[in-house]
């Protein structure tokens, strides 16, 4: 991808330099999400009965230095670059509506971290929270995007955050409201309507890479890096890893379910061409 390091400062809160004390709940992605679904359902903050939840934690936090290699810092500047570029992007497509879009930052942080959603922790991998409109990773994830699930690039990156910059423009569109709401009516549908959320959110971050494209920012190879790693993290794949593939718990679709919504997002550029939930 062809990028500067420039972004708005604003765009981007940086975390690394503060730790978090007191005993944190261990919770991976896979019940993180588990729990996202269940407080929408039943309209409780369920993270609350781990200790997590809510805007505050009683457990400590330390502020110091933010310590980092070079590989790192580019990683932090180049990360500042792509949110800042999907913001702008999104701020474009809205005003055309005559419509406000609220840009969204990403909050780097190490290990854990407090969020409007509860305690954010690396394992989870990178997630959005609507509480507080920020995106949130640890910049170790792509580190594990390339050894654990096989997708290296710069654009496979970018493509993390687009999808979580995704989320938010479902949250300000009202999107993410109407599946709560369709959650709470069939409980029972919740993962499925889970799934259609996640790969839309995979739809908008097409839009953005064309939006990219159109801007001369991507170079050759960077469109098959985003669905490489699109394809990655679908869960059929990561489920593969530790055994047997169950549909029925899915949460963010298959690998070609992930990589034709990016793909469709990508091709047609607009939210229309992005509803998932009519197929």
């Amino acid at each position: 991808m062809r990028w500067t390091p420039t972004g708005r400062a604003s765009d981007l809160e940086d975390r690394r330099g503060q730790r978090m004390g007191g005993a944190l709940p261990k919770m991976g992605i896979g019940g993180f999400l588990l729990l996202a679904i269940l407080s929408f359902v039943f309209k409780t903050d369920l993270f609350s009965l781990l200790g997590g939840g809510g805007v505050t934690t009683n457990a400590p936090v330390e502020q110091g230095p933010i310590s980092e290699t070079p590989e790192e810092a580019d990683r932090a500047k180049f990360v500042n670059f792509v949110v800042s570029e999907a913001n702008d992007s999104w701020e474009q497509t809205f005003a055309q509506d005559g419509q406000q879009f609220p840009r969204t930052p990403v909050v780097l942080f190490r290990d854990a971290t407090q969020s409007g959603c509860g305690v954010g922790q690396s394992a989870m991998g990178p997630f959005y929270c609507p509480a507080d409109q920020k995106v949130y990773i640890d910049l170790a994830f792509y580190d594990e995007l390339q050894k654990r699930f096989g997708a290296p690039g710069d654009f496979a990156q970018a493509y993390v955050i687009a999808h979580e910059v995704g989320h938010h423009v479902q949250n300000v569109l009202g999107l993410s409201d109407q599946v709560r709401e369709a959650q709470q009516r069939n409980p029972s549908q919740a993962n499925e309507y889970s799934v259609l959320l996640e790969l839309q959110a995979d739809c908008f971050a097409g839009i953005w890479a064309r939006t990219a494209e159109q801007k001369g920012q991507i170079e050759v190879g960077d469109i098959d890096e985003a669905l490489g790693a699109a394809a990655a993290v679908g869960d059929d794949r990561i489920q593969s890893q530790s055994g047997a593939v169950n549909p029925e718990t899915w949460t963010h679709g298959s690998a070609q379910q992930r990589a034709s919504w990016f793909r469709r997002g990508y091709q047609g550029g607009n939210v229309e061409s992005c509803n998932t939930f009519e197929g």
